[in-house]
């Protein structure tokens, strides 16, 4: 677990910070993949939580979600969208769709929360990001200018495991026409910090706004 800001930390939830779970205040934000459950268990010890929400319902984000929320007695929130998903049994379309179905995602599991704009978690405010998945959520914390980003945006190249700010793969994007709309609408808060479910931490917002003005 390592800090990263007042209140939050980051959890590497597999190899170093392919994937990353987040600690805001109380509230745990996405659970890795199904192996994640115990290496994330290992570094939420001893810390009392109220929650754990989801970015969104993608297999390498809620993997752990229902073995974490058993094993901590922790209820689950998300965003209407991501509840659906959460709530349905999962049907491959792909060979890449049955590798994660077998070896990253988790079972399903009811989310009593559905999250909206504006709403409170850890102390920070919802915002709804849709593109990457349909009810994508990133979480902005004005006072210090933290936001978790979740997938809108990636900070690693997958090709070669190294720092680079980028798109999320379009094979796994929904709608990349209103992702890009997203990643406009957090580079305009001019972030000081920006967390993301993959990579390590963007420190200033002048990365973000020059990516942004590419895609425009």
């Amino acid at each position: 677990m390592l800090p990263v800001a007042p209140d939050v930390f980051l959890l590497p939830a597999w190899f170093g910070r392919t994937i990353n779970a987040y600690l805001i205040g109380d509230v745990l934000i996405d659970a890795g993949i199904q192996s994640s459950s115990t290496r994330l268990a290992q570094q939420l010890r001893g810390r009392s939580l109220r929650a754990h929400a989801l970015t969104h319902a993608h297999s390498d984000h809620q993997g752990a979600s229902a073995a974490l929320c058993l094993a901590l007695d922790l209820p689950l929130w998300a965003s209407p969208a991501e509840a659906d998903v959460m709530a349905q049994p999962y049907h491959p379309r792909s060979l890449v769709d049955h590798l994660q179905a077998r070896f990253w995602r988790g079972p399903t599991y009811p989310v009593v929360r559905r999250l909206r704009e504006g709403d409170e978690v850890g102390g920070f405010e919802v915002l709804e990001l849709p593109g990457h998945s349909p009810g994508h959520l990133g979480f902005w914390r004005q006072r210090d200018r933290v936001l978790l980003a979740g997938d809108v945006l990636m900070n690693l190249d997958l090709r070669t495991g190294r720092e680079r700010l980028g798109e999320p793969l379009r094979a796994f994007t929904a709608d990349q026409a209103r992702n890009r709309q997203s990643i406009q609408r957090v580079a305009a808060l001019a972030p000081a910090l920006t967390l993301f479910g993959h990579g390590p931490p963007l420190y200033g917002p002048a990365k973000l706004e020059a990516l942004a003005q590419q895609l425009t």
